[in-house]
């Protein structure tokens, strides 16, 4: 057992008592899981971006947390980014995912790094910045991680507005694929046809 383990209500009102009004909503799922029942236990809080590091300090000073992955959509008139993070990780049946949501308004896409405080994040911050063009600050390695070099410059598959994939880069594979069903379907009916003749 962890030894000051809080439950998922104080560790809401703590960060409420810490970043005060940048906490935007908190809330708190529990769910039944597997055929014992186990507790899966989700915290959500929406948070003003500006206190993004301060709340991944905060989740530090309660038990280091374990980040799975900052996931990511364009939500119209900003893009919105979540932290999923998980702590009292390893204790069994005790652990809580803790998800951070920030958005980020299109006029500034910017956020800052949490990779010195949870190295591993580099790889999701990377992703983020080249599928949705977010502007991570003093991030230490800001390369492509998954986009080819050649891939153009100001293109960002995961967006929804003029800044996504153009419908010029669009493979139309189900299009390409059609044809050529339609010809092996006909080809296998003339057969069984022939054949029964």
């Amino acid at each position: 057992m962890i030894a000051n383990k809080l439950s998922p209500e104080q560790i809401i009102e703590k960060f409420k008592a810490m970043l005060g009004k940048a906490v935007l909503a908190g809330e708190i799922i529990r769910r039944a899981e597997g055929r014992k029942q186990a507790a899966n236990v989700q915290i959500w809080l929406t948070l003003d971006k500006a206190a993004l590091k301060a709340a991944v300090r905060l989740l530090c000073s309660l038990h280091y947390p374990h980040l799975a992955v900052i996931s990511g959509y364009d939500a119209g008139e900003a893009v919105v980014l979540v932290y999923h993070f998980y702590i009292y990780y390893g204790e069994w049946r005790g652990e809580y995912n803790v998800s951070l949501r920030i958005s980020l308004a299109k006029t500034d896409l910017s956020v800052d790094t949490i990779s010195d405080l949870i190295p591993g994040a580099v790889v999701s911050e990377r992703e983020k910045q080249e599928f949705l063009g977010v502007r991570v600050k003093d991030i230490p390695d800001a390369r492509r991680i998954f986009l080819p070099e050649d891939f153009p410059e100001g293109v960002f598959p995961w967006r929804q507005d003029e800044t996504g994939i153009p419908e010029s880069m669009v493979k139309k594979l189900y299009e390409a694929g059609k044809n050529e069903g339609e010809k092996r379907r006909a080809a296998s009916v003339d057969s069984k046809s022939t054949r029964q003749e």
